[in-house]
């Protein structure tokens, strides 16, 4: 019985194939856009059982025998527009995954967001009721919507979880471009420049650099991923984040330290077409994940960043 997991070629899908290979599992069905060649260096080296373009899977799922679903593929750009390809790729698609492990009995994890809170005018709370929320773009909606989808079903699998990712880095994530972790962004500037451009505040109540997130390791993710794995039990929606929310100007710092340079930041004006869909303070609760008997401790900011740039950026690795 194979595990199948979509978005594997991407950054939080290569480095959970990645962790499971270290565990020994290697009877793994990898499902992903594999025409997107950035990506194609985050599966080096990994084993698994076969590759199937995201396009054709559905029309060839039945064929295969799956233990459980990682269903961590999605459109993640928040600054795309288009609401039809989020409700094709990140709902329609996640429907029909959803019905056939229900209908067949197959455990089933997705990946929902932190965008779906919105301003957090409602709070981060996994056990609120999740249909006031009002996201800030339509990514963030494709993934509420989903979610609102899910609690509503009566026919479900066996066992499922929806995460909501929040502010995940680490390594793999080289190929995301713009919608790569401030780390990245910010690895790459000190190298070039010696300094850090940050976005100014456009929030009174936020000093610039003083924006508050809760930034999630990808190695604390992709922990949090197995330990549903082997749990499965009490199924339901569930933050993934840290429960500690940091400042960007922490996270500068911890960078500066982990490459052993005297920090040197200045602050940029936050671009119009996200400055009103900005976040100022993202925190996840993560009481009920610790009801649920997830005892392991997060990495603390400064540590995460730097085993990230020691171990991965400045030696260019993939995990």
């Amino acid at each position: 019985m194979a595990i199948l997991i979509t978005g594997a070629a991407g950054f939080i899908g290569s480095c959970f194939v990645s962790f499971l290979n270290e565990k020994g599992l290697t009877d793994l069905i990898l499902v992903d856009d594999f025409n997107v060649q950035a990506k194609a260096r985050n599966l080096e080296g990994k084993k698994f059982t076969a590759k199937i373009d995201r396009s054709i899977f559905l029309n060839d799922i039945h064929r295969h025998s799956i233990d459980f679903v990682f269903h961590i593929g999605a459109r993640t750009d928040t600054t795309e527009f288009d609401v039809c390809v989020f409700d094709e790729l990140n709902v329609q698609y996640s429907q029909v995954l959803w019905n056939y492990c229900a209908a067949n009995t197959i455990p089933f994890l997705y990946a929902s967001s932190a965008a779906t809170y919105g301003n957090g005018e409602y709070g981060f709370d996994d056990q609120m009721d999740i249909s006031p929320l009002l996201p800030l773009n339509p990514y963030g909606q494709s993934k509420q919507d989903f979610d609102v989808w899910a609690l509503a079903q009566k026919n479900k699998p066996p066992f499922w979880v929806g995460l909501k990712f929040f502010n995940v880095f680490g390594p793999n994530e080289y190929h995301k471009g713009r919608m790569a972790s401030v780390i990245l962004h910010a690895f790459n500037q000190i190298s070039q420049n010696g300094s850090l451009q940050l976005f100014k505040s456009h929030n009174p109540e936020y000093a610039d650099g003083g924006q508050i997130r809760d930034f999630i390791y990808v190695k604390d993710l992709i922990d949090l991923m197995w330990f549903w794995y082997n749990t499965q039990s009490k199924s339901g929606i569930y933050n993934a984040g840290t429960g500690e929310a940091r400042t960007f100007n922490d996270l500068a710092n911890a960078i500066f330290k982990a490459l052993n340079q005297e920090p040197k930041v200045t602050y940029i004006p936050t671009p119009e077409d996200i400055r009103d869909k900005y976040q100022y303070f993202t925190e996840a609760s993560m009481q009920k994940t610790r009801d649920a008997g997830y005892t392991q401790a997060f990495y603390r900011l400064e540590n995460a960043v730097e085993d990230y740039v020691q171990h991965y950026l400045k030696t260019n690795k993939t995990y």
